[in-house]
């Protein structure tokens, strides 16, 4: 079988650009470092039980802040922290789906030569192995999972559509949904050792491969934003702050089934999320980067700050 060897520039007629170029690096890492969810992950090596107590919540996770969760035995406590990822490995499945789909409508109106049509089809891949192992975990967990309603499914095709309609929003939507869980899974990786091992390796591969994914929404943006009319540009800077916060909380909270299934008292989700300055500090922390490229871009205008204070 032969092997890729990255060559001279051949996507291109004329010199590329450094956005050109940058995406062309992409391309050439995301062939030489890849990774497969059934030949990169020992799955039979490490069997998931519920009760382990490593799938507690960290002591600083916000619900594990409250007496109501650490009121519970540490085998609820340790069912619970499951539940939590497997949730959230979900929500994860999903968003890759909808990133996928977008990715796909962004290459269709791509120019032939244009690198970002084959870096746009390497993500995709990576986005599919990506899914493949959140829900073998989550299949091999037993755990109970949850649909999309109806509402959300529409939603969810609507913004696959901004791939093709509106590629700079759809930009900020994978930014709004990657940066918050990159920071939150480079933080765990730092006590590795107190993970369970399938979930430090799925983090591990996750966060080696979304380097990439954010640093091509983000140059996509940076390349992109200033060509855009003030229609949409305008239209970008009221939509940035709501859907950056609301993509944050959807990745950092847990959602309306988790909190269901365990009859979660408000006033606990009160105390966790919501008046919790902690959590909120938190939020902003793990948008920081993407609100920056906003604030570089223009985006954060005078009239919209009232906005993104109320937003994030």
């Amino acid at each position: 079988m032969s092997t890729y060897t990255p060559t001279q520039n051949l996507t291109a007629l004329t010199a590329p650009t450094p956005f050109q170029r940058r995406v062309q690096q992409l391309s050439e890492r995301s062939v030489s470092k890849y990774y497969q969810a059934f030949t990169d992950i020992d799955w039979q090596a490490h069997p998931i039980d519920p009760r382990d107590p490593r799938f507690e919540l960290d002591p600083d996770h916000p619900l594990a802040t409250t007496d109501w969760y650490r009121d519970k035995s540490s085998k609820e406590r340790a069912v619970i922290g499951l539940d939590f990822v497997t949730a959230s490995m979900k929500i994860g499945v999903v968003f890759e789906n909808v990133l996928q789909r977008g990715l796909l409508q962004l290459a269709m109106t791509l120019p032939d030569r244009d690198p970002s049509f084959r870096y746009a089809y390497h993500e995709v891949i990576e986005e599919a192995q990506h899914s493949l192992m959140f829900q073998e975990f989550i299949d091999r967990s037993t755990r109970p999972s949850s649909t999309l309603s109806p509402g959300k499914r529409v939603a969810t095709h609507f913004i696959a559509n901004l791939g093709r309609r509106f590629p700079e929003l759809f930009m900020l939507f994978v930014l709004g949904g990657e940066e918050p869980i990159d920071r939150e899974q480079r933080r765990a990786l730092k006590h590795r050792q107190t993970l369970h091992p399938l979930l430090a390796r799925i983090m591990q591969i996750h966060v080696t491969e979304e380097a990439r994914h954010l640093c091509f929404a983000r140059s996509w943006l940076t390349e992109r934003v200033s060509h855009l009319s003030n229609t949409k540009r305008w239209a970008l800077s009221l939509a940035a702050p709501v859907l950056l916060g609301f993509m944050a909380r959807t990745m950092l909270e847990p959602p309306r089934s988790l909190v269901t299934r365990y009859a979660i008292p408000p006033e606990v989700i009160e105390a966790a999320y919501r008046n919790n300055a902690t959590h909120r500090a938190s939020v902003r922390d793990a948008l920081s980067g993407v609100t920056s490229l906003c604030d570089e871009l223009g985006l954060i205008r005078p009239f919209t700050r009232p906005l993104w204070r109320w937003a994030i």
